[in-house]
């Protein structure tokens, strides 16, 4: 029976696609089933994937791992994106990178990415990005027709602006909004973004949650210095590794982000998961941000 996407039955951590094929570590059919039934192990059942993934290949990879193993379906939530169209040989009809959220490209997009995914229904599906030329009122409309057919049972968006997701969000529920959030990227903070998710309940799902790894190589920048001291300091405090209190960090807001994972390594997601048991204080929050902005805050 499915359960809604809502904060209580959405996993803590969201497992992300993008590095598991051919943009990352281009996992065989065997390793997907062995990685994928690792995270079902750590109770980590909503998969995170993007149609363009991969060069439009990711989804079929891990659909190959349903088609033999289709009891694994039932135990796990499969979110996908659509609204980007990259110029790829595998979609030669592209003849500029652009944002598409016209009806025709949704529909077609839903219908490639469930025969690519091996499976009758999508649990949520995101709007990748906002296309500049997209009619909320059209898109309402294919919801409720993707909805009805049971391609889709709930919706959502990534990367869009407060504005951009209240104007949608007025006329069709929306279940999430997927943007960047970490200490090195703290807009959603400030421009509106994590406050509206609080007021209307929607989760707020954060892609590049550690900064894009930034923080774990060598640097002589003084903002990253002063960040890994604070990691240094909080690590030492709670047996922590740097990713596992970033991780902390982020689940600290009200709003309930939930980090997407951007790892095929099972055992840092491994490493990751141990993070659901650590606690910041409201200073050691502040730490962090003083040490990324530089200076204690106004």
């Amino acid at each position: 029976m499915y359960m809604a996407l809502t904060k209580e039955t959405i996993s803590p951590l969201i497992i992300g696609t993008m590095r598991l094929g051919t943009w990352g570590s281009q996992l065989s059919t065997s390793e997907y089933e062995k990685f994928i039934e690792g995270c079902l192990e750590l109770g980590l059942k909503d998969f995170d994937h993007a149609d363009i993934y991969g060069h439009y290949t990711t989804e079929e990879d891990f659909g190959n791992v349903l088609k033999s193993r289709n009891d694994l379906r039932e135990k796990m939530r499969i979110t996908t994106k659509c609204g980007i169209k990259l110029i790829s040989h595998n979609r030669p009809n592209h003849n500029v990178k652009s944002y598409d959220l016209s009806p025709k490209h949704i529909l077609e997009s839903v219908d490639l990415s469930l025969e690519n995914l091996k499976t009758d229904y999508i649990d949520v599906l995101l709007l990748h990005r906002p296309d500049y030329l997209f009619n909320p009122h059209e898109i309402a409309e294919v919801f409720e027709k993707l909805k009805q057919s049971g391609k889709v049972l709930e919706f959502g968006v990534s990367n869009f602006s407060p504005s951009q997701f209240d104007l949608l969000h007025a006329i069709t529920p929306l279940v999430t909004n997927q943007v960047e959030i970490s200490v090195l990227q703290r807009s959603a903070f400030e421009d509106g973004t994590l406050d509206q998710c609080l007021k209307h309940n929607v989760i707020p799902t954060a892609w590049s949650p550690l900064g894009g790894g930034s923080l774990f190589g060598k640097t002589t920048s003084q903002e990253m210095e002063a960040i890994k001291n604070v990691l240094n300091t909080l690590g030492e405090k709670y047996d922590a590794a740097h990713d596992q209190i970033l991780y902390a960090w982020l689940r600290k807001h009200p709003a309930g982000i939930i980090p997407v994972l951007g790892t095929s390594k099972l055992e840092r997601i491994q490493t990751a998961h141990k993070a659901l048991d650590i606690n910041l204080t409201h200073e050691e929050w502040y730490m962090l941000w003083e040490a990324a902005i530089g200076r204690e805050i106004d």
